[in-house]
């Protein structure tokens, strides 16, 4: 496993953090968020409602979405989520007692551990809770190079694209973990609909149906485009005029697309699909159609990772207006969908249609330790103008950093060490 390494500046910027802090983060929700039911809210967790079934899940999105924010998640609630991995590195959605060791009734599932690995490795220092969900992960794949909510299930897209997301933000090539010659990418594209369907061409299906027939599935497609174009949860814009970013192109390759093409494809049915009301929908048991806010942030940022934010700007703005309400009633791992989404297109996610996401997210848990310092290797081009002109400038850094070259290698390692198999 290696080590990230970074500039002077941001060397700088991470001990900054560290010393004001001192102390050592597609897919839509997998399963259904629980109702208010425990007695009590386990310290550290953010969010009130039961989390028998999201635990591990909400808390990943919150810490993510935090960490896009530039906020410095608490360290409790940082805990509170390493603490819930097993010892073969597995996760389950929720431990009532993490002290108690796993057993083979523990339902440990691969969405709750790639989730998990994505928000670790994103607030830092926990590389060998990271490297062990990456080892079990790898240990579950099945043979067709997918894999399914739970060992021993059945490959599905959301799952297969949750870990894709995992291997790629620890800098693992998908491509790479073959299982009988299979890799992710493989399993994922065969959930991929041909474009000439009359009905549903080019979306994902989660999995096929009991007759082997591959139905479209906006949630899977979501999930789809991000994990085939090598995403996680987290996604910036695509630059539309980039060679994968076919931001106008209908369905085409019917035969066996690429993964570039499958997500344009799968981008292509998301956007017929949101093109009437701006927003997708879930009809349960006989009910009439609801919009799905949860779904449509998903869109949102599948679309912006395949083609650009303007593609994904109609949703955009009909969640913006609406979607408000919706957070406030289901929690943290609404609140960070959105932020999610904000970040995909650019957006300021503290003025969301007049609503400070990443306020409301904070005060759903622990409150956070403090602000990121600014890395001077993202600032503006303005402050690295006047950077360059001081007379201290970059020699001055490079001097710093020398002196205290030890200190700074010990602090990073306990803050900033991620690692990749």
């Amino acid at each position: 496993m290696n080590v990230r390494r970074r500039s002077s500046a941001a060397a700088l910027a991470a001990i900054a953090v560290i010393g004001a802090a001192t102390a050592p983060a597609v897919a839509a929700d997998p399963s259904p968020s629980a109702p208010a039911s425990s007695p009590s809210t386990p310290s550290g967790l953010y969010g009130t409602t039961d989390p028998r079934y999201d635990g591990v899940w909400r808390q990943s999105l919150a810490l993510l979405a935090q960490d896009t924010a530039g906020v410095v998640p608490s360290s409790k609630a940082v805990k509170w989520l390493t603490d819930q991995q097993c010892a073969n590195g597995a996760f389950a959605p929720f431990r009532a007692d993490p002290a108690a060791a796993c057993d083979a009734k523990t339902p440990v599932d691969s969405n709750s551990t790639a989730a998990a690995v994505q928000a670790l490795w994103a607030v830092g220092g926990h590389g060998d809770v990271v490297e062990k969900a990456l080892g079990w992960l790898k240990s579950v794949q099945n043979e067709d190079g997918g894999w399914g909510y739970t060992p021993g299930t059945p490959s599905d897209a959301n799952s297969t694209s949750v870990v894709i997301g995992a291997l790629t933000a620890t800098e693992t090539d998908p491509g790479k973990v073959v299982k009988d010659g299979q890799s992710p990418y493989d399993a994922l594209l065969s959930f991929a609909l041909p474009c000439a369907k009359d009905k549903g061409a080019g979306a994902f299906a989660f999995q096929p149906d009991k007759d082997g027939k591959l139905l479209p599935n906006a949630d899977a497609t979501a999930a789809g485009v991000l994990g085939a174009l090598g995403k996680g949860l987290v996604a910036e814009a695509a630059d539309p005029s980039g060679s994968g970013a076919r931001s106008g192109a209908a369905c085409a390759d019917a035969d066996k697309p690429g993964r570039e093409q499958a997500a344009a494809n799968g981008a292509a049915y998301l956007a017929d699909a949101l093109a009437e009301d701006g927003h997708l929908v879930s009809a349960l048991g006989g009910s009439a159609d609801q919009p799905d806010y949860g779904n449509t942030a998903d869109a949102v940022v599948a679309l912006a990772a395949q083609g650009g934010a303007d593609r994904a700007a109609e949703p955009l703005a009909w969640l913006k207006k609406n979607a408000a309400t919706w957070a406030s009633q289901s929690g943290p791992a609404a609140y960070a969908q959105l932020v999610l989404a904000a970040h995909a297109t650019g957006t300021d996610p503290r003025d969301f249609g007049g609503t400070d996401l990443v306020e409301r997210l904070n005060a759903t848990g622990p409150a956070p330790q403090g602000t990121a310092v600014k890395d001077t290797a993202t600032a503006s081009d303005e402050d690295r103008k006047k950077d360059e002109d001081s007379p201290f400038g970059v020699w001055w850094f490079v001097g710093v950093c020398l002196v205290f070259g030890i200190g700074i290698g010990f602090l990073l390692s306990n803050r900033t060490k991620k690692q990749q198999p």
